[in-house]
């Protein structure tokens, strides 16, 4: 459930019903299937899962569940109707907290493997609209890891209405020590294709990776300064 909550932090919602009191729908969207087969099942649903068209006209996955104590629950635990831009800090006990970011991490997380220089790195990170939540998850989650807490990064998403977006990353070292906490209680419940991309990456490290000092961060195009 910690899983859950973190994904529904990143793609989920909570939708008030019109005309009735106190009546809501949760809903999770992704154009990942097979992440909401699991997440169904983990919620015991016999909810259907439906597709729908974003403005480019690419499909999504959605579930919707009119659940009134799920809905109720959620709320208490700070996902409220139109979450995006008042999303506060969530606070999450310290032995789920792994299981937590992984669920946050699939829904509005990244990774990949490129070269910098000539030499393959990976670089993963999270993106959050609500910029007190991201402070808050980046401070927790630095300290869980045991490393020096993430600049904080704004960007401005230029598609639809220029939405303003925060961003931490986490390069190298700090990327392998990201995957081995998430990973840490081999779940069974994680979204495979960014998995395999810290998989691969360990395959990488083994054939042909040698310490050296890495090139700096505008090797990945960070032309902005970061704001925290």
């Amino acid at each position: 459930m910690a899983y859950v909550l973190g994904f529904v932090v990143a793609d989920g919602c909570i939708i008030k019903r019109k005309n009735r009191m106190k009546s809501y729908i949760f809903n999770i969207t992704s154009k990942d299937k097979s992440i909401l087969r699991k997440i169904k099942q983990a919620l015991r649903s016999n909810h259907p899962i439906g597709i729908k068209y974003n403005s480019l006209k690419m499909p999504y996955s959605y579930i919707s569940i009119c659940n009134r104590e799920v809905c109720e629950d959620l709320i208490k635990l700070g996902i409220n109707p139109r979450k995006t831009h008042n999303l506060e800090p969530i606070e999450v006990p310290e032995e789920y907290f792994s299981d937590y970011v992984r669920g946050f991490f699939d829904g509005d997380g990244t990774v990949y493997i490129q070269k910098v220089n000539g030499t393959l790195q990976i670089k993963s990170g999270f993106v959050a609209v609500s910029l007190s939540f991201i402070k808050d998850f980046n401070k927790c989650l630095c300290g869980a890891i045991d490393i020096k807490e993430k600049s904080i990064h704004r960007e401005i998403d230029k598609r639809g209405k220029r939405l303003i977006k925060y961003n931490v990353h986490f390069y190298i070292d700090d990327s392998e020590k990201l995957e081995k906490f998430m990973y840490r209680n081999n779940p069974t419940l994680y979204l495979d294709r960014k998995k395999k991309i810290f998989d691969k990456w360990k395959l990488i490290k083994r054939r042909h990776y040698i310490k050296q000092n890495y090139p700096s961060k505008i090797g990945w195009g960070l032309n902005q300064k970061a704001i925290i």
